[in-house]
């Protein structure tokens, strides 16, 4: 969690749950209690990974969704508050995000100077820059733990923490010290007051977000094969070849040019001719 860095023996093991010999947890009691434990720290991570306060909430909030619908995976990891972490990580720094109408404007700025630069230096980090330099000086991971976060190798992970600390000393010396970094990280997620919701909204937001897809997994299923048995039904049940180019086209009679009257017309003909029009004489231009 982002908070002052703990020493050794002071950094207790899964401080979230009781001890199983004393105390049986139901699957509802142990996500609350890790809820209880990683939310309200991990959301103000988040707005310092993102510096949006809403997108920090919900992305934190469908982490713990995604946990709660593989709780017995995350239940058996051997860190469910990093394998939560990681999760809304991803879902905060995810390239979607940007395209949603309500995170494209930017949110007010922290009130103080020196946390609105400290803020806007964090962001324009490159993401990964950022998750590392937050995971490391801000969270207080170990180089090991924030490459395997981070699925980079420890190489990859220093050189990344290097040029994050070069891009805030150069824009703000006074934190070039790393353990004063740190302390100004903790102050700034500090001073935002952001609230998580209920565990237990956060629950049955995750069973009904389950609920949905499956829904709509099932609709497009039976879609799909109405679909397929249609075109089956429909479908030719022979190859018919096409007419190739200067063939003459089976069953229609070819055209027939005009010939002589015959005598049944020939006498139409001229019983038209014979008989007068009915009707109004047809005008003709008189000369003058």
């Amino acid at each position: 969690m982002l908070e002052p860095r703990p020493g050794p023996a002071a950094r207790p093991t899964r401080p979230y749950l009781p001890d199983d010999s004393t105390t049986a947890l139901t699957p509802d009691q142990a996500f609350d209690a890790l809820y209880a434990f990683c939310a309200p720290a991990l959301v103000r991570q988040t707005y310092l990974l993102t510096g949006s306060r809403e997108l920090a909430r919900e992305s934190v909030e469908r982490a713990f969704q995604i946990a709660w619908q593989r709780w017995p995976e995350v239940a058996r990891d051997r860190d469910p508050s990093s394998w939560v972490r990681a999760t809304a990580y991803e879902c905060a720094l995810s390239p979607w995000q940007r395209l949603r109408p309500r995170y494209r404007h930017q949110e007010p700025p922290p009130p103080d100077a020196l946390d609105r630069a400290l803020l806007d230096t964090l962001l324009k980090l490159p993401p990964s820059y950022r998750r590392t330099l937050l995971l490391h000086d801000g969270v207080g991971l170990g180089l090991p733990e924030t490459a395997a976060e981070t699925e980079a190798s420890t190489r990859a992970a220093v050189n990344r923490l290097v040029h994050a600390r070069q891009a805030v000393a150069e824009r703000l010396p006074e934190l070039a010290d790393p353990e004063v970094l740190h302390w100004r990280l903790v102050e700034l997620a500090s001073i935002e007051r952001l609230r998580a919701a209920k565990p237990q909204v956060v629950r049955r937001g995750g069973e009904r977000r389950a609920r949905f897809w499956t829904r709509a997994a099932i609709a497009f299923t039976v879609a799909l094969i109405g679909t397929t048995a249609l075109t089956v039904r429909t479908a030719p049940t022979h190859y018919e070849p096409p007419v190739p180019q200067g063939e003459t086209v089976q069953g229609v009679p070819p055209p027939v040019a005009p010939g002589p009257l015959s005598e049944s017309e020939r006498e139409l003909r001229s019983k038209l001719h014979e008989q007068p029009l009915k009707g109004p004489e047809r005008l003709l231009p008189q000369p003058r």
